[in-house]
């Protein structure tokens, strides 16, 4: 599976984007500015806990709060 499509399946289970996450992680204190401030467990565990994602999609999401902005299609 493609991370466009990762991606795209957490919006639909969530109601959430992947911008509306990244908004919650710096809202948790996760990021600064836009850096990571925790480590990865961290939001990992919180994502599988509080938005019931598997580990998969956790990672996805942890990678595009990190970063990755890039979607390939």
């Amino acid at each position: 599976m493609s991370f466009k499509t990762y991606i795209k399946n957490i919006e639909e289970k969530t109601g959430k984007s992947a911008e509306d996450f990244q908004t919650l992680a710096e809202q948790k204190g996760f990021t600064n500015n836009g850096e990571l401030a925790v480590k990865a467990t961290e939001i990992t565990n919180w994502l599988k806990e509080e938005f019931e994602l598997g580990h998969g999609h956790a990672m996805v999401m942890y990678a595009y709060i990190k970063g990755k902005k890039r979607i390939k299609a």
